[in-house]
């Protein structure tokens, strides 16, 4: 637990500055940490990010967190069709030593990563004042989550996928991420209806945990205890950001109602 806080300060000394500030170093750092979240998930398939299906893999990465206008005269449906398409030539060319399960991995594993982050930049380009909801959000389940299971917790919540999680814990990391978004609307009137704000705040938490399960059955089909070994006590950059991965699309999904 030392460790764990000590990291947790530590990153959070180096992050959030990052985000404040936003522009060319926030964009800079979501890049290099979408690279090492893919990374991470295919080494979990013994797949190394410099071979060719890693190469390609980043490749698609980098263009799914691009805007739209950068990709010109390329859209993200005409870059999905390409990727698919090298993926599928080289399971021939290789002879399937590369197999059609090896490329809808790398294709699942980019789009994971790859979306995920660039709803990231989306949040983050949309404003300080949603990104920090977000991020409170996420901070405020799993926090009420770890305190609520440790002191209540008696039924697992999925044991097969993630043993030490609770339904109490569940329920507790969601009523804390109802307050603490009671709380941050009292504060900044970011939002026009509490009662959306409410039903949205709910459906994220819920999201947000069953990223963090998401996550948890890739290391437990993968045999992996953590995802790296990047952040001493928390693992890796996908195990910190899983929950956030799985939020913030759906975040964007209620911005437009």
């Amino acid at each position: 637990m030392k460790q764990r806080i000590i990291t947790g300060v530590i990153a959070a000394a180096l992050f959030l500055p990052i985000v404040i500030f936003g522009g060319i170093p926030f964009i800079v750092v979501t890049y290099v940490l979408a690279t090492i979240g893919l990374f991470e998930l295919l080494r979990m398939k013994n797949t190394k990010l410099l071979s060719s299906a890693g190469v390609i893999s980043t490749l698609f990465v980098w263009g799914l967190l691009a805007r739209e206008s950068w990709l010109l005269p390329l859209t993200k449906l005409d870059l999905l069709l390409l990727i698919t398409l090298f993926l599928l030539i080289y399971t021939v060319t290789t002879k399937n030593r590369f197999t059609f399960d090896d490329a809808a991995f790398a294709m699942l594993a980019s789009l994971y990563v790859g979306f995920g982050f660039h709803y990231f930049m989306e949040t983050r380009l949309a404003g300080l004042s949603l990104m920090f909801y977000a991020l409170f959000i996420i901070w405020a389940t799993d926090t009420g989550a770890y305190f609520t299971g440790r002191a209540f917790g008696r039924r697992k919540l999925w044991p097969e996928i993630s043993p030490n999680k609770t339904v109490e814990g569940s329920i507790g990391g969601t009523v804390c991420a109802l307050i603490v978004a009671l709380i941050y609307q009292w504060f900044t009137d970011s939002f026009a209806s509490v009662p959306l704000l409410l039903v949205m705040t709910l459906v994220l938490s819920v999201v947000g945990q069953m990223g963090d399960l998401v996550e948890s059955a890739f290391k437990r089909h993968y045999g992996v205890k953590d995802s790296g070994n990047l952040l001493p006590g928390h693992g890796g950059i996908l195990d910190r950001f899983d929950s956030l991965l799985f939020m913030l699309p759906i975040l964007h999904l209620f911005l437009k109602m």
